[in-house]
């Protein structure tokens, strides 16, 4: 065989090696980008379980203290979420208040939760007049292990006799007890469906719509559209209905949270594959 053939032979078959090569980590780039995705999918699915239980400690904190404006009064001690928190409010006359909410991390609330460090909250108003502002921030604050860093700020913005609020969470932080940490942000509209015309917080009902987007460490950001409205029930420790749209540079998630069902299932599809099921916290 002339060397001119042996070389063409040689470069036929680094070309074929450099192709498989390329293939293979091109495979293994876009499975790793299909893992993040439903990582950060996960991810997301925990700061919303711990943005709505925000929302639930507002709502009762506001009530047990008798600033929501409704003239309801305070809770029963059995349906309350926050049993075992000390709690204070000054000025004791006239607004803007400052609600402290310390919690020891020595009780279980009835949703199973321990929390530890402190919530503040500063509200403008009674909680359910349309322009009131609230805003929410944390010092060493624990829940579960998972500590909980960033700004959440609540806007009514209702149409009496809607009850209707626009919520944003700003440098948003979760931090896991296992050291990993995920960036989150939203705005989102938050609407009372249920329950705004009685004192029992049972029958509340919250309607949520919007967007937003969570970050993990190494900088990969997938942005978050609720396309069916999210439903939270007060009855329900999770969300439990609705579904969200996860975007990234080459894929697209779809978590779906069910049909209305009180459980700890949700369910994340890539791209159309079959759905994986989490369990949500």
């Amino acid at each position: 065989m002339k060397p001119t053939n042996l070389l063409i032979i040689a470069s036929l078959g680094m070309l074929t090696v450099f192709n498989s090569c390329k293939k293979e980590s091109s495979t293994a780039d876009n499975d790793a980008a299909i893992e993040s995705t439903f990582e950060l999918s996960a991810d997301n699915a925990t700061s919303d379980y711990m943005t709505e239980e925000d929302n639930d400690l507002l709502m009762e904190v506001t009530a047990d203290e008798n600033l929501q404006g409704n003239r309801f009064g305070p809770l029963p001690q059995i349906e309350r979420i926050i049993p075992c928190a000390d709690v204070t409010v000054t000025p004791q006359a006239g607004f803007p208040k400052t609600i402290v909410i310390v919690f020891d991390s020595t009780c279980t609330s009835p949703r199973g939760l321990v929390r530890k460090g402190t919530v503040r909250i500063v509200i403008s108003d009674s909680i359910r007049r349309p322009g009131s502002i609230a805003v929410m921030t944390f010092e060493n604050y624990f829940v579960n292990g998972f500590k909980r860093e960033g700004t959440a700020t609540w806007t009514n913005n209702s149409l009496p006799p809607v009850k209707s609020w626009e919520r944003k969470v700003e440098n948003g932080k979760i931090t896991a007890p296992s050291g990993i940490y995920w960036l989150h942000q939203s705005i989102k509209s938050v609407t009372q469906t249920a329950g705004s015309s009685s004192p029992e917080r049972t029958d509340d009902v919250f309607s949520v719509s919007g967007n937003g987007s969570v970050t993990n460490p190494l900088g990969a950001t997938r942005t978050a559209t609720i396309i069916e409205p999210l439903q939270k029930k007060y009855s329900c420790a999770n969300i439990d209905k609705g579904s969200i749209r996860f975007q990234g540079p080459n894929h697209t998630a779809i978590l779906n949270y069910g049909n209305g069902e009180c459980d700890r299932i949700a369910t994340i599809s890539i791209d159309g594959r079959a759905p994986r099921t989490i369990l949500l916290r």
